[in-house]
């Protein structure tokens, strides 16, 4: 019998033990799913805290719109507010509203996380951190944005005359996050 392939008339003849081994194994998928949640929001209150810590320290530490090269000709730590959303996007717009306009969109994207991890029987672990790094990612800068009004930004990396728009350790997650989900996305199968 061991190593034999049943067909679907032969199901009904397998012994019982077996149909009842597949009714245990189903319990233990709510302790997988909850333990992944678990892990889910440790690295979400990781990435929100390590946000929180450096931003701290740069507005403490570094005056601001101080340079602080790291590696000449390539990396400094600076101090600057951006008015606008991540990397800079719209910071140079007057708009009154624009901070308004990015608190409702910023929370109208986390409940859609939050839906989505919440909905979703079972995350591939992938997707999960992705999620989970977006997700602490998007909370820290939305608490810049309702506390502030603005958001710290203080890694400023370039290469000669070219400088990418300084950003924070939250804007990183969130880039790293999307990445892994567009990763997960292109390679599954």
């Amino acid at each position: 019998m061991r190593g034999v392939k049943h067909r679907r008339s032969d199901r009904a003849a397998l012994p019982s033990k077996v149909v009842h081994m597949r009714t245990i194994s189903s319990p233990t998928a709510p302790w997988v799913k909850m333990r992944l949640r678990i892990i889910m929001l440790v690295i979400a209150v990781l990435v929100f805290a390590g946000d929180r810590v450096t931003k701290a320290l740069v507005e403490e530490r570094i005056p601001d719109h101080a340079v602080i090269p790291i590696l000449p000709g390539c990396f400094n730590l600076t101090n600057t507010k951006n008015t606008g959303a991540a990397f800079g996007m719209f910071s140079e717009s007057p708009a009154a509203w624009k901070t308004a306009v990015l608190v409702v969109v910023s929370v109208v994207l986390l409940v859609s996380v939050v839906g989505i991890v919440w909905r979703t029987g079972r995350l591939h672990w992938a997707t999960s951190v992705g999620l989970a790094c977006i997700l602490g990612g998007a909370l820290s800068n939305l608490y810049d944005r309702i506390r502030m009004g603005q958001v710290v930004d203080f890694l400023d990396f370039y290469l000669r005359t070219y400088h990418w728009a300084t950003f924070n350790l939250a804007d990183s997650s969130i880039v790293v996050g999307a990445g892994i989900l567009v990763a997960q996305v292109i390679f599954s199968e």
